[in-house]
């Protein structure tokens, strides 16, 4: 898991996106996933979002 000072839903967050890229190897080698993939993909940009937001919150409130 990467390491990043954060909250609980910070590190909740990086565990997620972890997971899905996990699933994402996974299922790079099972033909016909290309949809899933890329449903996957899109759960990971939402989550990247959301992280990127937590981070600001974050840092707005330790500022």
């Amino acid at each position: 898991m990467s390491i990043e000072a954060g909250s609980k839903e910070c590190r909740n967050l990086i565990e997620a996106k972890e997971s899905l890229l996990s699933a994402l190897e996974s299922l790079s080698g099972i033909s016909s996933s290309e949809k899933l993939q890329m449903q996957i993909k899109d759960i990971y940009n939402t989550l990247e979002i959301m992280h990127d937001n937590r981070r600001k919150i974050e840092s707005a409130a330790n500022a």
